[in-house]
């Protein structure tokens, strides 16, 4: 794990204040006109021989200053503190913000594989799980294998685009990834959010402003790259301002999506730059007909098929003992999908998943007496 600077701005201390400053600059000034002095004044007005003469507190209530030295030490403290609030970057941000972003000061962790053995038994598991899914973990175990082949400071995944059969468990895939590198995972359904505002946030003077969920994952985990899932992209709906501002998510992911810009990418909400190139962005549609072509030449779409009936058997089965599911409702499962009136539908990861539940909570409810 690499520690990478993750935010554009600067921080100081908040303890060194306008006061605080003063008095370090007038004990300094103290100091260089106590060495210019000559001995024999010094010793007279220290009171003796005895007098160590580089401590600061036997000598600095002897040397005074005049009115003109008190006025210019206070001004140049003045001038450093109103300097330090313009190049933080962060004077416009309310208290509360500020301290929020204070966590980011000392940079944030960035996730690497150690060696491509690692990459290899992660690429494994991950395709032990869900084979059907090969495609897309055939581009991650790529990406883990280069970032330990070329030195890079942290794993970079690039844009994945999951695209075709409804069912086939897609957002499960991303989170199965996010376990298995120990990242968080934010999941975002485009068809339930506000356009951008929910990944991104909204805008300063907005009555109701707030931070995207981008940017409250890596300040609630520190690490810089989340894996973010943007589930059917495709559906996502767009706001528009009294303006005729359009905000849309499409749009609010094209900077994030692009490595050049992402490095740099402005937060709507913070206006701080923050470094977003590490995020592993996985998009999921059933159609990627209705997306505009920029987003496609960032995330080329990875095309998905269905999963067998042999696949979803051993899903099945797989996931109940890890419920720690009967062997009986595990195998009625299987038999259930296996029936004559399903085996006209395409295999569904989604069906399989309620079912295992429901026997879950089936086995797991106390007895009625």
């Amino acid at each position: 794990m690499t520690i990478i600077p993750f935010i554009e701005a600067r921080f100081f201390d908040p303890k060194e204040d306008r006061f605080s400053l003063e008095d370090r600059f007038i004990r300094y000034l103290r100091n260089v006109r106590r060495k210019k002095m000559p001995p024999e004044r010094l010793v007279h007005f220290e009171g003796g021989d005895d007098v160590d003469s580089s401590s600061d507190a036997g000598i600095l209530p002897s040397i005074s200053l005049s009115d003109v030295d008190e006025t210019r030490i206070r001004r140049r403290a003045e001038r450093i503190i109103e300097r330090r609030k313009s190049t933080s970057g962060l004077e416009h941000l309310k208290k509360e913000d500020r301290a929020r972003l204070e966590l980011l000061k000392a940079g944030v962790s960035v996730i690497s594989i150690p060696n491509e053995h690692r990459a290899d038994e992660l690429a494994a598991a991950l395709h032990e799980d869900m084979p059907w899914m090969a495609p897309a973990t055939d581009v991650v175990w790529r990406a883990m294998r280069r970032s330990v082949q070329e030195g890079w400071p942290g794993l970079e995944i690039p844009p994945l685009l999951l695209n075709d059969p409804p069912g086939i468990g897609k957002s499960r895939w991303a989170r199965r990834l996010g376990e298995l590198l120990s990242v968080p995972t934010t999941v975002i359904e485009a068809t339930t959010e506000n356009a951008s505002f929910g990944l991104v946030g909204s805008q300063r003077g907005w009555g109701s402003a707030f931070p995207g969920r981008l940017i409250e994952t890596v300040l609630q985990g520190r690490i810089a790259n989340p894996v973010i899932v943007i589930d059917e992209v495709e559906k996502a709906g767009q706001a528009i301002s009294t303006k005729d501002h359009i905000f849309g998510l499409a749009e609010a992911l094209l900077p994030l999506l692009e490595p050049l810009t992402s490095e740099h990418w402005s937060c709507p909400y913070y206006q701080v730059k923050f470094n977003m190139s590490y995020v592993a962005w996985v998009l999921t549609s059933n159609t990627c007909d209705l997306l505009p072509a920029p987003l496609l030449s960032r995330c080329p779409p990875i095309r998905l098929r269905h999963l067998t009936r042999a696949e979803l058997t051993q899903f099945v089965r797989r996931e109940g003992m890890r419920r720690v599911l009967s062997d009986i409702a595990i195998e009625t499962i299987a038999e259930v999908l296996a029936h004559p009136s399903v085996l006209g539908h395409n295999p569904s990861l989604r069906l399989a998943a309620r079912m295992l539940q429901r026997a879950a909570d089936f086995e797991r409810a106390p007895l009625l007496h």
